[in-house]
């Protein structure tokens, strides 16, 4: 089992940035992809972005590219969403999962374990 656990959340003004945390403990594996995906209320979860642990290759949804940052801090199996220039359309419960492999995958059907997300709030 691995257990995820995000933190950073919170209200933001449109322009603003936040830092998401997710730190994994339990059965982490060298040979796995972390994701981040989001969920507005009434609608449907959809990816984020996500990054390979070993080589840090990136994948971001076209809706981030340019705001969004993901990175990895191995030496704490910690896996970070650095998000700028926040619009109102962010706003959603921010989930942090992974999966056991090296597929940069945006499904997340693919992904095998969850944390229980992270509310974004951004004003307008």
């Amino acid at each position: 089992q691995v257990q995820l656990v995000e933190s950073g959340g919170g209200l933001v003004q449109a322009g603003g940035s936040l830092r998401l945390s997710c730190a994994a403990s339990g059965r982490t594996h060298s040979s796995y992809v972390m994701g981040w995906f989001r969920q507005a209320p009434g609608k449907e979860r959809l990816f984020v972005a996500a990054i390979r642990w070993i080589g840090g290759t990136t994948s971001y949804a076209d809706s981030v590219k340019g705001r969004f940052t993901i990175s990895r801090e191995s030496a704490k199996n910690t896996v970070y969403l650095q998000m700028n220039s926040l619009k109102p359309e962010d706003t959603a419960v921010y989930y942090c999962a992974t999966l056991v492999g090296l597929a940069l995958s945006s499904k997340d059907y693919d992904y095998d374990y969850w944390g229980q997300g992270t509310q974004v709030t951004v004003s307008s």
